[in-house]
């Protein structure tokens, strides 16, 4: 079966590193605060905040305490509050280990889509531009396709790009790619998901 949010999440998780300063982007991304565990990783949000826990149990939440995508979360003991300008400078200056971010569209060159749809209202691209241009490593969790059963992974993205060549490793709900030399490289599968069938529901080149 393929892997459901909070599967994709806990996997995502995995590319965690003690030490790691990390950004999660809204989405799906948000959701890999929850698997973090005991490893030493510290989680920094855009909207001002440094050190952010899991998801609050139901009647504990703290209306003032939120991440960039306005989801309610927990602070930790070392937490710290700053304004966003220092937030990103943090991100521009390159102190952000790596970004888990979402994405509309992969292209097979590591381009990515992920801030606007032409036509549709966008409240602002957000810091994803600054994030894959400021990071070490970015790694975009993501369903395999569309609601239309469409690939999201594309020899070419078809909307406006966030970043070209940033993505180094993609999440779906049925496996693991890198971006690699010539195109995508399968490095695991979800469980009972076969290389034939990520294969058929990718246009991007696999090698």
């Amino acid at each position: 079966m393929p892997w459901d949010r909070n599967q994709m999440a806990e996997r995502a998780a995995q590319e965690l590193e003690d030490g790691m300063y990390v950004n999660l982007g809204i989405g799906i991304p948000t959701l890999v605060a929850n698997y973090v565990g005991d490893k030493d990783i510290t989680l920094q949000s855009e909207n001002g905040m440094l050190g952010m826990g899991p998801f609050p149990f139901e009647g504990e939440e703290d209306p003032d305490l939120i991440n960039a995508g306005k989801q309610t979360i927990t602070e930790l003991n070392r937490t710290s509050y700053f304004d966003s300008a220092m937030s990103f400078a943090m991100i521009r200056g390159g102190k952000i280990a790596a970004a888990i971010l979402g994405a509309m569209e992969v292209a097979e060159n590591g381009d990515l889509a992920n801030w606007m749809i032409p036509g549709k209202l966008v409240k602002g691209m957000g810091g994803a531009m600054d994030l894959v241009a400021g990071v070490e490593k970015v790694v975009v969790v993501m369903d395999h396709t569309n609601k239309a059963g469409e690939p999201k992974l594309l020899k070419e993205c078809t909307l406006p790009l966030t970043g070209t060549g940033v993505v180094d490793r993609i999440i779906t709900d049925l496996g693991v790619l890198d971006v690699v030399e010539g195109g995508l490289k399968i490095v695991e599968t979800a469980p009972g998901v076969t290389e034939d069938e990520i294969r058929e529901k990718t246009e991007a080149t696999i090698v």
